[in-house]
């Protein structure tokens, strides 16, 4: 009878550690923010440290995003697009894409130094470079060695106004010219240009009065010097190029211009063969 009467004995374990499981995800949220803020920082701490034109760009970013997909391939980071506008070409020869001097190479950058400087020495030699030396630029561009001589407002320079005649007087500055560059292997680029202002007609237009002046240069520069070989392309531009761009009438505006070009530029000079031809000659 006892025996029925007992309880049965029961044993309960009770689990020690732990803290009922995770606390959730807001942790991450916070951490999130914070870092968030922390970048925001620092982007205004480095736009306060730069130009005002830098900032300027920022700016007009995120005013107009859109304006800017077409942009430069030089940015502030390595490999990034640009914000900042381009300068406009300020000599005003024809505007070509930027791309670096690939190919050329240091000692070629200084022998092309050393051509302008030995050919500036040599027109300083001659009397007439005295009354023309406001009227002569020699240059150092990404092509090459550029030299321009140009027209003035007051008396003619080169060329008898409206005319592919060269003055006698100023020939002696295209004859040392030549004597200096036929020494190079580098080959050359003649260019002609006019201003707006000349009337012509419909036969005879700022296209061939250009075409005719860098013409008659090649003639004069391959009979005083140049290699036959050396001059690679002439080139008329008409009006299409203005040195002062703000001035398209202006006298300066009418000049020819002589580029020694860099031999990894000479390439793209060429008239070959670029791709199929998409006349069907069957």
């Amino acid at each position: 009878m006892a025996e029925q009467n007992e309880q049965p004995i029961i044993i309960k374990k009770i689990k020690k550690g732990g803290h009922g499981g995770h606390h959730g995800g807001a942790w991450k949220v916070a951490f999130a923010d914070f870092m968030t803020a922390m970048m925001a920082f620092f982007l205004v701490m480095w736009l306060v440290g730069q130009k005002p034109e830098v900032r300027e760009s920022v700016a007009g970013y995120f005013r107009d995003p859109g304006k800017f997909n077409t942009g430069g391939s030089s940015g502030i980071l390595k490999g990034s697009r640009g914000i900042v506008p381009k300068v406009k070409n300020s000599i005003g020869a024809p505007n070509k894409k930027s791309e670096p001097e690939k190919g050329i190479s240091a000692k070629e950058k200084k022998e092309m130094t050393l051509a302008g400087q030995s050919l500036l020495h040599a027109l300083e030699q001659q009397s007439a470079f005295k009354r023309l030396k406001k009227n002569i630029k020699i240059q150092m561009t990404s092509e090459g060695l550029r030299i321009v001589l140009n027209e003035s407002e007051n008396s003619p320079a080169f060329f008898e106004p409206g005319s592919a005649k060269l003055l006698q007087k100023s020939a002696v500055i295209l004859m040392t010219i030549a004597k200096e560059l036929g020494h190079l292997t580098n080959r050359i680029v003649i260019e002609g240009h006019t201003d707006a202002s000349f009337a012509g007609n419909k036969t005879y237009t700022n296209w061939e009065l250009s075409t005719d002046r860098a013409n008659a240069a090649r003639q004069l520069l391959e009979v005083s010097g140049l290699r036959k070989d050396e001059v690679q392309e002439v080139r008329g531009f008409a009006d299409q190029f203005p040195m002062i761009v703000d001035n398209p009438n202006d006298a300066r505006n009418r000049r020819i211009s002589l580029v020694v070009l860099y031999q990894a530029r000479e390439g793209s000079y060429d008239q070959i063969e670029v791709g199929a031809d998409l006349v069907d000659h069957g």
